[in-house]
């Protein structure tokens, strides 16, 4: 059996798309995955199963959610490999790593877009884009940045997710 991250965005911010953990582990189980563990509020899981197309399960994921809660949310597979290479190919300073935020992106942007928002300056804030993440440091904290996931979502036409290097972490420690 193979093991999965699955990362869902927009979940239970704000008071918005609430799922509880309880009932995504369920729902999980429920399409045939196979240990399932949750972690925070935010819409993370790691499961294990014996298909290998991370296409087949987005789609059988997404097409769950819609039935059983009535709304749509972007979802993302990654296979346990693909996190670890995103977490190893981090481009910033090393002394920022603990404070960062990965944006993890579900297609890949045009060589021109990601080359002009690689060019942007913020202040107080970096970020660097690539094929699959664009890696931030916000100086004075995510909350305060412009550089967000809809930033970035919109900039590079693309669907993304953000996760703080905690969870990134956390998410390599349980799918181990």
């Amino acid at each position: 059996m193979n093991t999965y991250i699955c990362l869902l965005r927009g979940i239970n911010v704000g008071g918005h798309k609430k799922i509880k953990m309880a009932d995504l582990k369920t729902l999980f189980t429920s399409l045939g995955y196979n240990d399932v563990v949750t972690y925070i509020q935010s819409g993370n899981i790691i499961f294990k199963s014996h298909e290998t197309s991370i296409d087949e399960m987005t789609a059988v994921i997404n097409k769950a959610i819609v039935s059983t809660y009535g709304f749509e949310v972007p979802v993302f597979v990654l296979t346990r490999t693909m996190l670890i290479q995103v977490y190893e190919n981090y481009v910033l300073s090393p002394e920022c790593i603990a404070s960062s935020y990965f944006t993890l992106l579900h297609t890949v942007p045009s060589t021109k877009d990601i080359a002009l928002v690689n060019n942007l300056e913020l202040p107080n804030e970096h970020f660097v884009v690539t094929e699959n993440c664009v890696y931030i440091y916000p100086e004075k904290g995510y909350g305060k940045a412009k550089a967000t996931n809809t930033f970035f979502e919109k900039k590079l036409n693309v669907v993304a997710t953000t996760r703080n290097y905690k969870t990134i972490v956390k998410l390599l420690e349980l799918s181990s």
